[in-house]
């Protein structure tokens, strides 16, 4: 039996600048009896949305409550810490909570010793992107014919690849491939890497767990993003690789910018600054 669990931001009325389509969908896949995946979105405003994908690690009751509590956390810090404060700040503060309260929870119930989860998060305000990731969870840009990964691995052999020991083919199917190097819930205080840049119309955000991407190609995953809403392109996602036969559970959230996004004014250099500091400029 397949088991999902969707979550999908509804469709905004008259189209703002910036506006966002955004859906989430987890799948045990065909392989094994228990989901350690999850996932979530908010949609505070049309403009500004928020995905968060978790891939589980250790074992099946530790990887689903790690899963589970981390998106759980992080979207409540992220909705609690409110709109004022910078969405950069806000992300990886939300993060940082998950963490703690994941390796708190670890502490205080055995059966829960050294679980940990990966985590992406994904967050778009008015056309600026902020990303925090951690482990091998991914989350790539598909812009017209071009699709970019835009976080780095934390595996053993992606570092191998990355130092130039192991070619990138090499590493797909290197038996390190999984093997962790930063997670989130392990340790107190974890590094988180984080991401910025400008996303336009037209653009599609792919966050998605090991389980997608390791049979389905990028360009694929490009296609089926732009090729279909949010919801119906998660839902072609999941089925895709499970027709490859994944071993593996899956998820994928995908976040559309369907509004007009018009240049942002840029700030004025250091040179026009300072002339208008000393009034020899507008």
């Amino acid at each position: 039996m397949v088991v999902t669990v969707e979550a999908e931001a509804e469709e905004p009325g008259p189209l703002a600048h910036y506006a966002l389509l955004a859906a989430a969908l987890t799948d045990v896949g065909t392989e094994r009896p228990h989901n350690e995946d999850a996932c979530g979105l908010e949609l505070e405003q049309a403009e500004r949305a928020v995905v968060v994908v978790c891939d589980g690690v250790s074992s099946y009751e530790a990887g689903e409550t790690a899963s589970a509590k981390a998106v759980d956390v992080m979207l409540r810090a992220f909705r609690e810490s409110g709109p004022t404060l910078a969405t950069p700040k806000r992300l990886v503060r939300a993060v940082q909570q998950a963490n703690i309260e994941v390796y708190d929870l670890a502490l205080v119930v055995p059966e829960l010793r050294g679980m940990a989860t990966t985590l992406t998060a994904a967050a778009v305000d008015r056309g600026e992107l902020s990303a925090a990731h951690i482990g091998d969870s991914r989350l790539y840009l598909a812009r017209g014919a071009t699709i970019t990964q835009l976080t780095k691995d934390h595996t053993v052999a992606a570092e191998r690849s990355r130092m130039g020991l192991l070619s990138e083919k090499k590493a797909r199917v290197h038996p390190d491939r999984s093997t962790l190097t930063r997670s989130l819930g392990r340790e107190l205080i974890v590094a988180v890497d984080r991401i910025t840049t400008r996303v336009v119309q037209g653009d599609a955000l792919i966050v998605c767990s090991d389980g997608l991407y390791n049979v389905l190609e990028d360009h694929e995953m490009r296609e089926i993003a732009q090729g279909s809403d949010p919801a119906a392109a998660c839902r072609a996602l999941i089925e895709a690789a499970n027709v490859r036969g994944t071993i593996d559970n899956l998820t994928a959230a995908v976040v559309r910018v369907v509004g007009a996004t018009p240049d942002l004014p840029r700030p004025a250099g250091l040179r026009a600054r300072l002339r208008r500091l000393v009034g020899r400029g507008p």
